[in-house]
Formats: structure tokens, sequence, C-alpha cells
């Protein structure tokens, strides 16, 4: 199979668009061979993991698919027995795992809403389910026993998503650069009041971790599942968000500078995370032989697998955060010395993928991305089958290898607001 036509299959696209991307890019750089070297790396990683797993030549999908998953779970195992969080239970468990993950990522500072104006954003348009829960009467009185952190954190599992958006953040509509100011980068512990509110939203996600962007604080919800990969997963995402509400934090501070009078305009459209709409045609060599790119800030594929956005060339800013992330994970040694993890079986995989046969004969996608893998063990249950870690980082593995890796950061910060460029 040429390499064109095993990426096209592995990014579930059409064959011509890839053969005429590779036209495209070769021309912009002068490069030629690309994805040739790009699927002889894959197969070369893939062969390489197959061996340390113990798979013989031809091996069945679900046989690769069970050896990453018994994989994973082992590394999951030692690493929670490592940090002693095996039986990891609410306040205390979060905060272990929080310190363990501000150990291996010191957080960086970054501009985010002052703490003030978050609490006369409170008051102004008071969460009705948060003062039930907690049983407070007013904001006003919440704000002079509770962490504000911890308040604003609860708006994301508390709140309907239809208030949160069309009367909450309404109120970003007002937002100027007076309203943001430096700070370090907090990583949360909730306190053990949150965990029965917040019963159902770790039940729906499956994970008890998330973000406020805005503000510079990632929070853990004192909620464990008590399942295999558990640990792992956390621990990734927590670092993933580091890499990303440092990132976006990059982003506030060059549009208070930019001073064009769109600074809320801009902070609004990253939080909600806008992609283009507008459909245009990618490649039309006949006029130009610049390709053209979107930038999507977000995994579409969680929502609508079809969606066309993935289909055509983009980078995506999410895969190069757990791209960091996964590097941090490497550094637990330097961490806990002489800790063995095995975890360095999965360096450099993120983009790595390929086709096996079913029992049936029918070829499948397997990702080797420790994203994908550590996500199908916490779903294992439910048989789901993570692949967008690893499409999403394909593409980006595309851009790198003409560009470089400074170049995807660059292009993903400058045009994120448009959503696509041309190169």
């Amino acid at each position: 199979m040429e390499s064109q036509d095993k990426i096209a299959k592995i990014l579930r696209v059409d064959k011509r668009l890839i053969y005429d991307l590779e036209k495209a890019l070769n021309q912009a750089t002068g490069k030629s061979g690309i994805l040739d070297k790009i699927i002889q790396r894959n197969d070369r990683l893939v062969k390489d993991r197959m061996a340390a797993l113990g798979l013989m030549i031809g091996p069945k999908a679900q046989e690769v698919y069970d050896a990453l998953i018994s994989k994973i779970e082992s590394d999951d195992l030692k690493l929670c027995t490592a940090i002693g969080v095996c039986s990891a239970k609410g306040y205390d468990g979060a905060k272990s795992i929080c310190d363990f993950v501000i150990q291996l990522h010191k957080p960086k500072k970054g501009y985010f809403l002052k703490l003030k104006k978050a609490g006369e954003l409170l008051i102004a348009e008071p969460p009705k389910k948060i003062l039930a829960a907690l049983g407070y009467a007013t904001v006003s009185d919440m704000l002079q026993k509770e962490d504000l952190l911890e308040v604003f954190s609860a708006l994301r599992f508390l709140e309907d998503s239809e208030w949160l958006n069309n009367v909450f953040f309404k109120q970003y509509e007002e937002l100027t650069p007076d309203d943001f100011e430096m700070r370090e980068i907090q990583v949360k512990a909730l306190s053990d009041k949150w965990a029965v509110a917040a019963e159902k939203f770790v039940a729906k996600k499956y994970h008890n971790v998330s973000h406020l962007k805005e503000l510079g604080v990632i929070f853990v919800i004192p909620i464990f599942l008590g399942i295999s990969g558990e640990t792992l997963r956390l621990l990734s995402l927590l670092l993933h968000y580091m890499h990303e509400v440092s990132y976006y934090s990059e982003l506030f501070d060059q549009f208070m500078k930019d001073g064009d009078g769109d600074f809320a305009k801009k902070i609004i459209s990253l939080l909600r995370g806008d992609v283009a709409e507008a459909r245009v045609k990618f490649l039309d060599l006949d006029e130009s032989s610049k390709s053209k790119w979107l930038i999507v800030q977000r995994y579409l594929a969680k929502a609508d697998e079809n969606d066309w956005r993935l289909f055509v060339p983009h980078i995506n800013p999410e895969a190069l955060h757990w791209a960091k992330a996964e590097e941090d994970i490497f550094k637990i040694e330097k961490v806990i010395p002489g800790f063995q993890d095995g975890l360095d079986f999965w360096r450099g995989l993120g983009w790595v993928g390929d086709y096996f046969q079913t029992e049936a004969g029918v070829p499948i996608l397997v990702s080797f991305n420790l994203v994908d893998t550590v996500m199908e063990l916490v779903k294992e249950k439910e048989l789901m089958k993570y692949l967008y870690h690893q499409q999403e980082a394909m593409w980006n593995e595309i851009f790198e290898s003409y560009f470089g890796e400074r170049a995807i950061e660059e292009y993903s910060r400058k045009y994120i607001i448009q959503g696509r460029f041309e190169v």
C-alpha cells in the first residue's frame, strides 16, 4: 500500500485529498518523501511495540487491543502503588494526586480573571443550584465562608448548561483587559462537600477533573470510581490541562496587547472552542499551490465522529497539549528515584496506529496512543474504542514534519480566532 493510501485510511479521508495535500506541501517547502517517512516510522514503531508486548507476526486486532489494555493496566497499577493512591478516596486522595502533578510540572503564571471580578459575576447572576446545595441565601454570604475558586468550579458540574451559556457567560461580553491579572495556575482538590453534588457529573463524564481557562484553575472532584486506569487517566488529564491553561493564558495576554477593541469577543471565542463553520474547497491546485488548513481547538469526534472538519487538513492544539503532558509523565522516574514504571513504552506513540484484521477478517484501526488506550481501559465495560487522540495527533504530525514543531504552535496561536490559514 502506498504511504499516501495508508495515511488516508488511518485518517478516514479520500486518498485524493492526501495526494493533493502532499503535492501542495512539497511545493511550499521544497521537501519530498515526507509522507513515506511518516509511515515508515509508524510501521517501525508498531513493529517494535508489538515485539515488546510479545505478539507474533500478524496478530488479530483483538490480540493487539488486549495486549495494549493489559500493558496500560499494569502501568497504572505500578503508578498508583508508587504514589500511594491505589485506595484513593475523597479529598485526601485527590490532593495527593494534585500534589504529585505539581511535582511533575510546576504551575506557571499567566493572565487570568481577577478573583474580585469573578465574585462580582457570581453576585450579578447568582448560581441558584450551588446556593441550594450549600444552603446559602445569597452569594455574598456564600463567598464569606467558601473558597471562590471552588464555587466557580462548581458552575461546571452543578448549573445547567443553558443557564451558563445564555445567562452567566453572557456577562463575559463586557470583560476588558483590566479585569485580568497575573497569577499562578492553581491545581485544586475540591473539598468533600462537593462530592455528592457532583456524582451525576462524574458518572456521565467518567472522570472527576475539569478546568476553567479564564480563572487559571484545574480542579479534581473528590470522587473515585475505583476502576483500572483511573490514576493514569487522572494524572494525564491534569497534566494536559496544565499545558492547555497555560496556552490559553498566553493568548489572553496577546489579546490584551492587541488593543483592537475585540478583547471580550476573542476571549469568548476561545472559551466556546469555536471552529470554522463555513465549508471551503481545501485543495484547488489549479488556482493556488497553497494548502488550506483549519485550526480545530477541540475534539470534534467526541460529539460527532463524522464531523466534516475532521476530514480536511487541520491542526489541533489539543493534541499539542497531550503530547506535552505525555512528556511530563515520562519524568516520573525523576520524581520517584529508582522507580521503574515501564511508561517509556508509550513514548512517541501519540500519532501511531495501524489496521489489524478481526476474527471475521475485517480490518479495524487500533490506536497505540497512550490516552486513547487509558480511556479505553476506563470504559472497557462499554466496549468503547477511542481513536480520535491518535488521528488528531497524526494531522499534527504531518504538518510538523513539513514545517517543524515551532511552526505548528505559531500557526495555531496566530490563526486560532480566524480558525483557518493557508501555507
